[in-house]
């Protein structure tokens, strides 16, 4: 009883968003952010073992202007923060983060002073990688969630803006890993 009872054969309908999801879904440009050991094996997935240039990732951005997929690997310092924002903030609309690891997620075994205790206390993180350090598997696992989830559901127009920003406020207004109470504490 719908529309496409109504349409001759050989027409498609869908939706302007889908189009542009899927478009973005077949190519994300990860940005080069190798801070520690989780470099090695996020460098491993670009490879000829896992190659990345099977699902159109095979290009790491150099630079986050042509970047839409931020993959902090790693131990994030203090000193390093200001910087990991700066290039979220360089980076194009519309954007993601991937915390690659337990130090990257929630400081890791390091407990101290110098390292932030997760990347999500500095920009919002969309997926996390979970491991020490995460095999590329664990990576492409991740990209595929990533991509299905987050990125081919991503609005458009005024509500994309409108997400983003009550994202980045719910992430940076939430409590540190030290404040929250749970089965390790």
């Amino acid at each position: 009883m719908g529309m496409e009872e109504h349409v001759p054969a050989g027409i498609l309908l869908t939706s302007v968003e889908a189009i542009i999801g899927w478009t973005r879904k077949t190519s994300l440009w990860p940005l080069t952010m190798g801070l520690a050991c989780c470099a090695i094996e996020m460098i491993s997935y670009g490879g000829a073992r896992y190659d990345a240039a099977r699902w159109g990732q095979e290009v790491f951005r150099a630079s986050p202007r042509q970047a839409d997929l931020m993959i902090v690997s790693g131990r994030v310092s203090q000193k390093m923060a200001p910087v990991v924002r700066r290039l979220y903030d360089q980076m194009p609309e519309p954007k993601w983060v991937m915390a690659m690891g337990a130090c990257s997620s929630s400081g890791g075994v390091f407990n101290n002073y110098a390292i932030v205790q997760g990347v999500d206390h500095i920009v919002p993180v969309d997926i996390y990688v979970p491991g020490c350090p995460p095999r590329p598997d664990q990576l492409i696992d991740a990209m595929f969630k990533l991509k299905e989830h987050e990125v081919r559901h991503h609005p458009i127009g005024a509500h994309a803006v409108e997400a983003r920003e009550s994202a980045e406020r719910a992430a940076l207004t939430a409590p540190s890993t030290l404040e929250m109470k749970g089965l390790a504490r």
